[in-house]
Parts: structure tokens; C-alpha cells; sequence
């Protein structure tokens, strides 16, 4: 789950001291339990499975003497199935970031959506129409076509907004659809061209575990390997398509009912019997909210993620945001319900930003220090392994062009050992000729279409290509890619460029939004694809075949993305503008991507002082905390160290509800794993699945009914809504 493209789930790797450890359990059959893991800092004490034996997450799953060869592993139905998969996904992570930043791969949907489809048409139907035998390594080939076409959402949920609400790009992104496109087609295949090069020295070298990957194995074994898989399957499948419909119909049904059935003002209705102070509490969003994929994300990643978002959220919402508005830091504006006491504090007027800011940017600044404190300390905790895989590619690379290319691949040979077979690997030329048409795509699109030099443009790519380590490095060892703060990065790289060149402001925000949107883009689908290559290798899949379903799904990803914001901008128009004082989308990345595209362009930085010296002092606590959990705090209890990314996008974040419901979920699924475990073991995946994605296809409703002017503000009741305005 890409903030910052968060992707969790997966499994915990017994001897990488350097991640912690932590596990739930999937079954293969009744007598081999799995140890998975939801979040690589919740629990300590799963090094072994069942029965005292360690989970295996380096090695390919021994092959089933009693399952039929598995001739077809590339066919039409599973990249059909896959792809309407990964594009539901992709509708749902574009609506998901738009929330709250944070999205989610792919990867478990697609393996049980994908078998609960393709496993009845396998039998049932003549070959001619998508009959014969469906096996896990079609499975597998069905599973990387929805991850990758579920991709690419976050460059639409961070940079195109900042850079509509900065004024860079046209009046709406329904008139640059065109732009829109060919820059995605630019993101969309790089990520792949690096993944290949890179599947060797982080697969089988450093063997990391990259768990949203394992975890997606071991489903789709579950699925098709043991006596009693059948069985097990239709259950997941149908708790599956359950939750996905509950959470669907819920969405759709709250928006002519949002007071009643989705949020749930309870401050507000304390403050209607007489309490009066307690509408402060109101308007600082402190609010429930009934939202499916939230319960379900806190059930993926677990309680330290979750709870150190609440804790983030509740230190800048509920003690930091009061206390600078007492002192007169930062400045609300009364709210519109009229209510006597409430307040916005959410407003991002930058008519005064230094001397009269709203909570709202005030916060912004400490909540983005955090992240790239934290996601750059954690690489830099680790830079043995990056400086090695860099160095790995750049041999490669001479030994393949130079004259002791024999000499050079024996070594390779010695030092990785692929268990693929050569015709199953995927050739030089097919992925070298992918990188090479984008890196031509890429600078003619940047050069017509945004008057960037082809110089400028290279530049970009080489550092797309560094920033692509770093994100494999933390999906692989965490199960989180931090690449929104990877596109930050990016971003005062170019920016600095950009005022060495003599810029102006505009040119400069433009130039370094789509420099950090090309790292973005790669890092996210180069830690997608390695993580579906980490399946492959477990299942003993051809990385050929799953390297053409991913070519397949990221063709899908270009036009469902950037179709899906068009949508939600023509429904919500305050996604790209700054002007509206409420808005049911609170962007934090966006809010995170424009403040660092001002602060990197302008020739004085538009921070208000005590707001600078929060996030240098909440920065430093970040890189004390991460630095203290690689070398002083023992693994088993990484669980208590609080996770400064999380807590960054509570600061960043102007609503309490996305917080407070992943809290909600995280402590039930920790309970339910702990009283009912057999059950937890059977359901848990694939409810919390169904929910993210059902509440992200229902958005999509609504926001077609929006534009359809038959949504909830039309025809709905206002009834438990403050002031009786209507709170969809």
C-alpha cells in the first residue's frame, strides 16, 4: 500500500535482522500453516510457523507431484481478467490517495478475484472460449496483470493536483486529457524496464522479502495446492465478493444519508444538547466515520502503522493545531454551518502564508519533514545493500557490452543462482528495447509538450532510475515505498537545477513537479513488478510471461488513471482548487507535493517561522527514531517504535476520520487473530480486500452521479449534519 504508496501485507523474513518481523498465518492445507505477514512492525515473535518450522521466503515452493503440468501460463483470459481487476484497483487507489494518500497494491485482490473468476470458466467452458486447466502460475500471470494496471494512481493523488492548484497546467484536467495521457505513458514502463536488471540482486542475491509479493504466493498456493484448497477457496472468495458488495452498496446508499449512515458528527450532536465547548472538537474534525476501506486498511498494516497514525493525527489535530491558534501562529475562519464556537481550520489560503497561515499550513510543513526524514534515514540505514545493487547494475551492464562478457557472466553465475530455466527469463533486448522506447517517448513528450530540454529530461531518467533502489529496498525490507517522499526528493533536486538555470517561479514548480512525477512513477512500479517477480519466483512462474502481463496491465494503468481523476476533478472540482474552504477530498499528498514545489522555486521560503522550527525539531526526531531501531533496539521490539512516516500524514492529513477507522480496524483484526485464529486465518485477507476496493468502485459512483446532477446533494436528507448542510 503505496502514502506514500503504501503496499502492505505480505511475509515476514526470519533472517533479516534489518526488518522486523511479523506474521499472520494463510494455509496452505490443513496440516501446513503460513506464517504472513500484515505489517513489518506489529509483532516480534514469529520467527517459525506451525509445528517450530521457519517460513520459507527465499526458496521456490516444492513442486506438487499430483498437479497437472501447467503448459499455459501466458493466455488471453488471464490477462482480460487480470487487467478489469487492476482497473477496479486503479479506481480505487486513485480515490484512496485523493483521501488520504495512501494506496494499495493489487496484488491479493487480483490473486482471489482472478481464481474465483477464472477457476469456474476453466471448467465449465469450451477451450475455445476460455476453458482447460487454470494453475497457480496462471494465477500468477493473472494476479501481476492487475497489479500493474492498478498502478500509477499516486501521480494523480500528489503532482497533477499541486500542479492544477499552482496554475502550471490548463484551466481543468478534462482539457489537458491528451497531456495527461502521453505523460503517463511516459511513467508507466520504465518501472518495468528497471525491475527486470533488478529482480536478480534483490530476489536472489540479497534474497529480500518484499511481502506483499510472498503474501500473494502463498494465497494463490492456498488456492490451488492441498486437499482441501477447493474448500477454502469458495470461502475466501465468497467473504470476498461479500465485503466488496457491502462496502460498494454502503458508499453509494451513505451519500443521500451522509449524516446517518456514513459520518457520524457526535461532538456536534453533544454540543445541540447544551454542551456548547465541545464544538471545537467538531471543528478540528474529530468525527467518525463509517468508511469500509479504511476498517479494511487498518486490518492490512496492522497496529503500529495505524496507531501511529492516530497518534500523529491526534498530536497535530488535537494539541499542536489548538495551542498555535491560542497563541496566534495560525488563524481559522468561521465555518459555514453559522454554529456558534465552530470553526475551519482547514483552509489553504496562501494570501499571508508566513504571517497569517491556517492550522491547515502551518502543519503541512512538520508532516512532510517527517516523511522524507523518514524514508530517507531508513535508506540510509541501509545503504550497504543500495550501494551494492548499484554496483551490481553497472557491472552488468559492462559485462554484457564489454569484451570479457564471458568472464563477467561466470561470476554472475557463481553469485546468482536463477532457478529459471533460460527460455523462461526475460531476453535483453525485450526489456532493454521497453526502456529504450520510453526513454525516446519520454523526451519527445517533455519537449513538445512542456518545452523541457532533452538534457534536463535524461537527467530526470538516471534519477528515476537511482530512486527506483531506493524504492525496492523499502518495499522489499518493509513492505512500504515511500515514493511520494521519493518525488519530493526529486523535486528539490530539480529545483535547484531550475534556479541555477534562472528560472522563473513557474517554469522552475513545473519543471521540478514533473521531474519528481517521473521518480514517482518508476519507483512505483519498479517495487510493484519485483514484488510480482518475488511471487513468480516462489510459484516457479516464467518471468516472461509475468513481465508481458505487466506490459498488458500497465497499458490498462495509462488510461484508467488519468480517466478515473478526470472523473473525480469533474465531480469534486476542489481536488485542483485552492478557493473552496471545504472539500470531501483532503489531498494530503498534494498539499505535502505543492508545499515542497513552492518552497524548492521561490526566492524566499514561505514557511512561518515557528512552523520551520517544529519540523526541524519533529524532523530530527524522525532520523533519531529510525537510526535507534537499526542499531539500539532489538528486533522483537521494533512493534513499540513509532513509525514517523504515519505520524507525518496525521500532521499533513486535516480530517481524523481516516485515522480513527484504520485504529478501528487494526484492533479488531489484532484481537480477531489472537481469540479466533483459524477463522481469522481464512477471512481476514479477503475482507479487508473487498472493502478497499468495493468503497473505491463506489466512489466512483458517486462521483458519477455527481456529474450526473442526481447525487446525495441533490436528492439527499441533511438529517445528523451540522447546521443542516448537506455533509457528503
Amino acid at each position: 500500500m503505496t502514502s506514500n504508496g503504501i503496499h502492505e501485507s505480505g511475509i515476514s523474513n526470519p533472517h533479516d535482522f534489518a526488518s522486523p518481523i511479523t506474521k499472520e498465518k494463510y494455509s496452505s492445507s490443513d496440516e501446513d500453516a503460513v506464517d504472513v505477514e500484515l505489517n513489518s512492525q506489529d509483532d516480534s515473535d514469529g520467527e517459525s510457523v506451525a509445528g517450530g518450522r521457519f517460513i520459507n521466503t527465499d526458496d521456490p515452493f516444492p513442486i506438487d507431484p499430483s498437479a497437472p503440468l501447467e503448459e499455459r501460463q501466458l493466455t488471453i483470459r488471464a490477462l482480460v481478467v487480470g487487467c478489469l481487476l487492476g482497473a477496479v484497483i486503479a479506481a480505487s487507489n486513485v480515490y484512496l490517495g485523493l483521501k488520504t494518500g495512501w494506496t494499495f497494491g493489487a496484488s491479493l485482490f487480483g490473486s482471489i478475484f482472478g481464481f474465483a473468476i477464472l477457476k469456474p470458466l476453466s471448467t465449465t467452458a469450451p477451450r475455445w472460449l476460455g476453458g482447460g486447466y487454470f494453475g497457480p502460475k496462471e494465477n500468477n500471470v493473472c494476479q501481476a496483470a492487475a497489479s500493474a494496471a492498478g498502478s500509477l494512481g499516486l501521480l494523480f493523488t500528489s503532482g497533477f493536483p499541486a500542479a492544477y492548484q499552482l496554475g502550471l497546467l490548463g484551466a481543468t484536467p478534462k482539457d489537458d486529457i491528451g497531456r495527461l495521457f502521453t505523460f503517463t505513458i511516459c511513467c508507466a514502463f520504465f518501472g518495468l524496464a528497471f525491475s527486470i536488471p533488478l529482480r536478480k540482486f534483490y530476489i536472489l542475491k540479497l534474497k529480500l522479502v518484499f511481502p506483499s509479493g510472498v503474501a500473494a504466493a502463498y494465497t494463490i498456493r492456498s488456492l490451488h495446492v492441498g486437499k482441501n484448497a477447493a474448500r477454502d477457496a469458495k470461502k475466501k472468495t465468497k467473504a470476498l465478493i461479500l465485503s466488496f458488495s457491502f462496502a460498494i452498496t454502503l458508499r453509494v446508499v451513505s451519500e443521500y444519508a451522509p449524516g446517518l449512515l456514513w459520518d457520524w458528527h457526535i461532538f456536534y450532536a453533544l454540543n445541540r444538547v447544551g454542551w456548547n465547548y465541545i464544538i471545537a472538537a467538531e471543528s478540528w474534525g474529530w468525527i467518525w466515520e463509517w468508511t469500509p476501506a479504511f476498517i479494511g486498511a487498518g486490518m492490512l498494516t496492522g497496529i503500529n502503522s495505524s496507531y501511529s497514525f492516530l497518534g500523529g493525527s491526534f498530536l497535530a489535530w488535537a494539541i499542536i493545531g489548538p495551542v498555535i491558534v491560542h497563541t496566534g501562529k495560525a488563524f481559522g475562519i468561521p465555518a459555514a454551518t453559522s454554529i456558534p464556537g465552530q470553526m475551519n481550520y482547514a483552509s489553504m489560503s496562501l494570501t499571508d502564508p508566513i504571517n497569517h497561515p491556517s492550522p491547515r499550513y502551518w502543519l503541512v510543513w512538520p508532516g512532510t519533514l517527517m516523511l522524507l526524514c523518514t524514508s530517507f534515514t531508513e535508506v540510509a540505514c541501509n545503504w550497504k545493500s543500495v550501494y551494492a545493487a548499484v554496483r551490481t547494475m553497472v557491472g552488468a551492464l559492462r559485462g554484457r557490452f564489454h569484451r570479457d562478457r564471458d568472464s563477467f557472466e561466470k561470476t554472475d553465475v557463481e553469485e546468482f543462482v536463477d532457478p529459471v530455466p533460460p527460455e523462461d527469463q526475460v531476453p535483453f533486448w525485450l526489456w532493454g528495447g521497453v526502456l529504450f522506447a520510453s526513454i525516446i517517448v519520454t523526451c519527445a513528450v517533455m519537449g513538445v509538450q512542456y518545452g523541457q530540454n532533452v538534457g534536463i529530461t535524461i537527467l530526470a531518467i538516471i534519477f528515476a532510475f537511482l530512486f527506483s533502489f531506493i524504492g525496492c529496498e523499502s518495499a522489499g525490507r518493509t513492505n512500504i515505498n515511500p515514493v511520494t517522499s521519493i518525488g519530493n526528493a526529486s523535486q528539490l533536486i530539480f529545483g535547484g537545477i531550475g534556479k541555477g538555470r534562472g528560472y522563473s517561479i513557474q517554469r522552475g514548480e513545473l519543471l521540478n513537479s514533473l521531474s519528481g512525477m517521473l521518480a514517482l512513477g518508476a519507483a512505483e512500479q519498479a517495487a510493484d513488478m519485483i514484488g510480482d517477480l518475488k511471487t513468480s519466483h516462489l510459484l516457479r512462474s516464467s518471468p516472461k510471461a509475468i513481465f508481458y502481463g505487466q506490459l498488458t496491465g500497465a497499458i490498462v494503468s495509462i488510461f484508467m488513471a488519468a480517466g478515473i481523476y478526470v472523473v473525480f476533478s469533474t465531480a469534486y472540482p476542489c481536488i485542483n482548487d485552492l478557493s473552496y474552504t471545504t472539500c470531501s477530498f483532503p489531498t494530503p499528498d498534494v498539499q505535502s507535493w505543492r508545499a515542497v514545489s513552492v518552497a524548492v522555486s521561490s526566492s524566499t521560503l514561505p514557511i512561518p517561522p515557528s512552523s520551520g522550527y517544529t519540523a526541524i525539531g519533529l524532523g530530527i526526531a524522525a532520523v533519531i527514531s529510525v537510526v535507534a531501531k537499526h542499531t539500539v533496539v532489538p528486533p522483537k521490539h521494533h512493534a513499540w517504535v513509532p513509525n514517523f512516516n504515519a505520524i507525518g500524514i496525521g500532521f499533513i492529513m486535516n480530517v481524523c476520520t481516516y485515522p480513527l477507522a484504520m485504529f478501528f480496524g487494526s484492533t479488531i483484526a489484532f484481537f480477531w487473530r489472537r481469540m479466533f485464529f483459524n477463522n481469522y486465518q481464512m477471512y481476514c485477507f479477503a475482507i479487508a480486500a473487498g472493502f478497499i476496493a468495493g468503497e473505491g468502485l463506489g466512489g466512483i459512483v458517486n462521483a458519477v452521479l455527481t456529474i450526473a446532477g442526481v447525487s446525495g446533494a441533490v436528492y439527499g436528507t441533511t438529517v445528523g449534519c451540522p447546521g443542516g448542510l448537506y455533509c457528503g
